[in-house]
């Protein structure tokens, strides 16, 4: 697996984990606030891992593997 295709497999992650906790959040599964400012927390952390992904994918791969290896 190339480092494209485990960023496209790690944004679809995060997007799913993000979808669920919309829905779980939704049918009012937070059982009390501490809980639910807890889920909103991951959501906010889900939201911004999901779009510096996003913006790996967006640059060439010679970039995106430039920026993760160091090199």
């Amino acid at each position: 697996m190339d480092i494209v295709q485990f960023a496209s497999a790690l944004y679809k992650v995060l997007q799913q984990r993000e979808d669920d906790l919309v829905k779980f959040m939704a049918n009012g599964g937070a059982q009390d606030y501490e809980q639910y400012r807890g889920l909103v927390g991951e959501l906010q952390g889900l939201a911004f891992a999901r779009e510096e992904v996003k913006a790996l994918l967006e640059k060439s791969e010679e970039d995106v593997e430039q920026l993760l290896t160091g090199t």
